[in-house]
């Protein structure tokens, strides 16, 4: 596991959403991470399932370092409050 990455699922989940969610599998081509994008962007805990795997699909097809740092930042910023941060 990375710092900054797409967050995994449980893997009884993964069977269901391969299936039901286009492209989610190319999620698992890079290493799940602590913290990612969908999660900065408050799509974590209850959301959206959908909104996540785009914004992880995002992070993945436009990584860089300067992305990293900035979600790094972000997490350290906003977090620990925002609304659906657990």
């Amino acid at each position: 596991m990375s710092i900054v990455g797409p967050r995994p699922e449980r893997p009884i989940f993964v069977d269901q959403f391969k299936n039901q969610i286009p492209h989610y599998m190319q999620k698992h081509l890079v290493k799940a991470g602590i913290t990612g994008w969908a999660q900065v962007n408050g799509w974590r805990g209850n959301t959206s399932l959908e909104k996540r795997i785009e914004y992880d699909l995002y992070y993945i097809e436009n990584w860089s370092l300067g992305f990293d740092l900035k979600i790094i930042f972000l997490t350290l910023l906003k977090g620990l409050i925002h609304q659906n941060a657990y």
